[in-house]
């Protein structure tokens, strides 16, 4: 495992033992089974239903480049993403490296976005499982890389158990066998998660490999309209960007003239 993520990793272990510590998993339990009356909206099908399939990323800040949007009012940038038209939203709940925090998906739950969202963080333990469905979550990444592969397919039947569907992401062909656990949602990230260089080769290249029928996700380094729709031509139906939006001063204006131009 690269460097930067095996020091995420560390880091994240140290972390949900800490929120333990705060909130036992028998108390989270409790409140999570309280909420398996009410269902969340499919993440698949919000992008397999959709015209552009755009998950909108709120992405303050990243390991490589720093703070990206430092200052963003969050509240607003999730209202304009949602009424700019993405599919979906996806929320970085990792506060050391990303900026992100669980605030954020209450916040986002509370308001009602109408549009499924994303848990993105680095996901270790089930009881991170639990804490993304109390947020509000609609599916969960699961990250290849950061599980073995029993770790992974236990993940994936706790999240479904919990009523929320997977985005397992896959980067390479080794990590493809991860693909036979028939996650929800296929992603494959363009960025190297140890150097973080991106490559939007790597859909295409990966793409073939996959499931024929399968939802497919390509993440990272997406930045032009004209690639969207030549990934959807090799069959992808979700298409994860966040930076692209983020870095400008209105990321809801950004991503509906990303929208109007596609």
């Amino acid at each position: 495992m690269a460097d930067i993520l095996e020091e995420i990793i560390n880091h994240k272990r140290k972390e949900v033992e800490n929120y333990k510590k705060e909130l036992s998993p028998s108390i989270i339990h409790i409140q999570v089974e309280a909420l398996m009356t009410s269902r969340v909206p499919s993440f698949s099908k919000a992008l397999t239903d959709s015209d552009t399939g755009i998950i909108a990323e709120l992405k303050r800040k990243s390991p490589s480049k720093g703070w990206i949007n430092e200052h963003c009012d969050v509240d607003k940038v999730l209202s304009n993403y949602a009424s700019a038209g993405a599919a979906a939203v996806s929320i970085l709940t990792d506060e050391k490296f990303f900026g992100g925090s669980h605030a954020y998906m209450v916040m986002a739950s509370r308001k009602k976005l109408g549009i499924p969202m994303l848990y993105k963080n680095f996901i270790i333990d089930e009881y991170q499982l639990y804490q993304a469905r109390r947020s509000g979550a609609s599916a969960v990444l699961l990250i290849a890389a950061c599980l073995s592969k029993s770790e992974c397919k236990a993940l994936i039947e706790k999240t479904h158990q919990l009523g929320m569907e997977v985005l397992l992401e896959m980067h390479n062909e080794e990590e493809l066998e991860y693909a036979e656990l028939e996650p929800d949602m296929y992603g494959i990230n363009n960025r190297n998660l140890g150097t973080f260089i991106t490559d939007v080769q790597n859909s295409y290249r990966l793409a073939e490999l996959l499931p024929r029928d399968a939802v497919k996700v390509s993440e990272s380094g997406i930045s032009n309209p004209k690639t969207v729709r030549e990934l959807r031509n090799a069959g992808f139906k979700g298409f994860l960007i966040g930076e692209t939006f983020m870095k400008t001063e209105d990321p809801g204006k950004a991503l509906k003239n990303f929208i109007d131009r596609i």
